[in-house]
């Protein structure tokens, strides 16, 4: 596999607000995976647009920010809840 045929697409933002949970975890694997494919072609000779490296760092740091923020909510809903039934 060359590396010009691993595909970069920047996320924006409020594509990522709209995936569910699950694919965010998806996509983490698979930004992960790709980011994984783009080192190793870079060290072998160097990529047409090292660029992509840095795109797909920060797309995987967009996408763990928004589930990190899923799981906070997702706690502190259930903390509420929880302080209101003991109440």
């Amino acid at each position: 596999m060359r590396a010009s045929s691993i595909i970069v697409i920047k996320m924006k933002n409020s594509e990522i607000v709209e995936l569910s949970t699950e694919d965010l975890v998806a996509q983490i694997a698979e930004e992960k995976a790709a980011l994984t494919k783009l080192k190793f072609a870079h060290a072998v000779s160097a990529i047409e647009n090292p660029n992509r490296i840095k795109y797909t760092r920060k797309t995987i740091a967009r996408l763990m920010t928004e589930l990190t923020k899923r799981k906070k909510a997702e706690k502190a809903a259930n903390e509420a809840s929880e302080t209101a039934a003991e109440a």
